[in-house]
């Protein structure tokens, strides 16, 4: 998987950023070694600030990026996209474990639909027989929730169109990123993958969903399967996901459907079901979560001008028209309560 400048670029660049290293992206790249379609290289970009990926990097056959600081997930991805020239440029969490065939798969389903931008992988829980995505939903307050999540992988053996993928394990045309100018390194962490894909499909592209590209993933390793962090960053994100993409006509649904996806989240964490009661589990008291709520609401305050420039921008750009975009937003849309309970 080595890059030579003097020759032509490999077809694909697989970017892994990471900040915690060790075991997990060790096992990482272990597997993209293994990978069938070797027409590709690899960029770790280490945002640990400390050289943490050093210590599991060698050789030559991967180029390592090292950060001072971390520049977010965003950020590492089009660090890596404005230093390499491939065709495709593939996304994989360091948490991830990828099949042989993965890479390729996802190489041959993009170049049998020029109309796609983006590619889906079936990513599996590890150590478990059910899936952990099979693509994204949305649901009307602006949150993504994995398609499939907790179902056999058998439910989703078909190669379909699908609204965009996780940014756990995807596949991105470079011609795509470029136009649309790459992720919004704002987002820093959670729902940048929400936002690039609503952008994309607002620009006309399509996303596919490959099922013999599977990876294996360790949820949420680095941040914490329902920490503080996590928390107020994906509610904060996806108020900046619906600013920036969703249409004056579903604006109104987004308080309602928020409120009701919070009923959820109160009404399972005495059951111990969702993700309020699992911020819980972890040594979180519950009461903490409208504090992250409020705090996520205020920081979009000083982030409308920007994020109303982009939506204009967006919509400026836009080969589908709004009642296409809600098309998509309802056929691919998942209820508050699945959110919550999830």
């Amino acid at each position: 998987m080595a890059y030579n400048q003097n020759l032509l670029p490999p077809t694909a660049a697989v970017v892994v950023p990471t900040l915690n290293a060790g075991q997990p992206l060790e096992e990482c790249l272990r597997s993209l070694e293994r990978q069938s379609f070797q027409d590709c290289e690899v960029v770790v970009v280490d945002n640990s600030g400390c050289a943490r990926a050093k210590q599991t990097v060698h050789g030559d056959k991967v180029r390592l990026v090292e950060n001072p600081r971390n520049l977010g997930f965003g950020a590492a991805v089009n660090q890596a996209l404005r230093m390499t020239h491939s065709a495709y440029v593939a996304v994989l969490n360091d948490d991830a474990a990828a099949w042989p065939d993965w890479l390729g798969e996802l190489v041959r389903v993009l170049e049998a639909h020029p109309e796609a931008g983006m590619c889906a992988s079936q990513i599996r829980l590890a150590g478990t027989e059910l899936l952990d995505s099979a693509g994204m939903l949305l649901c009307a307050d602006g949150s993504s929730k994995q398609r499939g999540r907790l179902q056999p992988p058998e439910r989703y053996s078909s190669e379909e169109e699908v609204l965009f993928p996780s940014g756990c394990a995807a596949l991105y045309r470079r011609a795509m990123l470029e136009q649309i100018g790459g992720f919004d390194e704002s987002f820093f962490l959670y729902s940048e993958d929400t936002d690039l894909g609503l952008r994309a499909q607002w620009a006309g592209w399509r996303c596919r969903y490959a099922p013999k590209a599977v990876v294996e993933h360790r949820y949420s390793q680095t941040a914490g399967e329902a920490s503080p962090l996590k928390a107020y960053y994906v509610e904060r994100n996806r108020l900046y996901v619906v600013v920036k993409n969703f249409p004056g006509c579903a604006l109104a649904a987004v308080p309602w459907a928020a409120l009701t996806r919070y009923f959820w989240h109160a009404a399972a964490m005495g059951s111990g079901r969702g993700a309020a009661a699992r911020f819980r589990q972890e040594g979180q008291g519950g009461w903490k979560l409208p504090y992250y709520v409020l705090r996520a609401h205020l920081a979009l305050i000083p982030a409308l001008p920007r994020l109303i420039q982009e939506r204009r921008r967006i919509r400026r750009s836009a080969r589908i028209t709004t009642q296409e975009f809600r098309a998509l937003m309802k056929k691919y849309s998942i209820r508050p309560r699945e959110v919550a309970l999830q």
